[in-house]
């Protein structure tokens, strides 16, 4: 389980991207079987890894380099042609021991069907766990073609062991609609965020102080994240994201997160691009807080 430096994130040589000694460790799942509009998600990781070397490791917002306390990229995860299920499986085994490393993991996706197998590990830690869902769909199918671990029920595989609150959501069938009601399940329409500050405080408070976060890039509006598979009108934009994320890192402890469902587009980068600058984000968030340099 070592560090492969020549390609790892943001370009990063040793020391700060040496296992050993990153807090912060990537794990590319290039994993798609269960897609069902658009495809190539499995070209998301390398796609994200490949824009990150072009990142600004300066981060002007907060006025230092968050890389220096390390982020190992590890070897793209072996996917072959396992079923969902068994690739959440996979993922389980190899999160459960990054995870007793203390190792703050980074799962590039890949479809949305690989968070169980890292939410499951983390859950096992964290009994108090809450799953912060970002994402256009809800994803809470029970099955979806005959599959109970497509990338459309990753959410109610995940609802079977820890809470989940939605945010960004536009997109449900009725029956996920209904369980919605009937479960009390907090959503947060995206239809309701135009006014965010308010709403957020709401989405900070339904959380416990355990968080895992889950980044499906449809969450964005298309006009900023075109590349994914199923891009959903009226969603989210970059600014007011971050707001949201800085917050959630300021109050809770975030334990991991995952960044799924690009889907690289030919000779448009920016998406990729989004994708590899909101990960470095979201570390420096991280760092910034342990370094008590982040601002209300």
């Amino acid at each position: 389980m070592t560090s492969n430096s020549a390609f790892s994130f943001l370009g990063l040589p040793p020391p700060y991207s040496d296992f050993k000694k990153s807090k912060f460790v990537i794990l590319p799942v290039p994993y798609e079987q269960t897609t069902t509009f658009k495809t190539g998600t499995k070209n998301g990781p390398q796609a994200i890894i490949s824009a990150s070397r072009e990142v600004e490791l300066f981060d002007e917002e907060l006025e230092f380099e968050p890389h220096t306390i390390g982020i190992a990229t590890l070897q793209d995860m072996e996917v072959t042609a396992l079923g969902p299920e068994k690739m959440s499986q996979r993922i389980y085994q190899t999160a459960k021991k990054l995870v007793s490393q203390n190792k703050f993991v980074i799962m590039l996706g890949g479809e949305h069907s690989i968070t169980y197998g890292l939410v499951k590990a983390y859950q096992k830690k964290y009994k108090d766990l809450t799953v912060l869902q970002l994402d256009a769909h809800a994803d809470l199918r029970e099955s979806y073609q005959d599959n109970k671990f497509s990338h459309a029920c990753a959410m109610k595989r995940v609802w079977e062991i820890c809470p989940v609150v939605g945010v960004g959501i536009r997109n449900l069938s009725e029956a996920e609609f209904r369980f919605v009601k009937q479960k009390k399940i907090n959503l947060f329409y995206a239809r309701d965020l135009q006014n965010y500050g308010t709403y957020y405080d709401e989405i900070v408070n339904s959380l416990s102080n355990n968080v895992f976060l889950t980044f499906d890039l449809d969450y964005f509006d298309p006009s900023i994240m075109p590349a994914v598979g199923t891009p959903e009108p009226g969603g989210l934009y970059w600014y007011e994201t971050l707001e949201l994320l800085k917050k959630v890192i300021q109050k809770k402890n975030l334990v991991g997160f995952d960044v799924v469902e690009l889907s690289p587009l030919p000779g448009n980068v920016a998406p990729d691009f989004l994708a590899a600058k909101l990960i470095y984000k979201l570390i420096s968030y991280q760092v910034a807080k342990q370094k008590k340099l982040l601002k209300n």
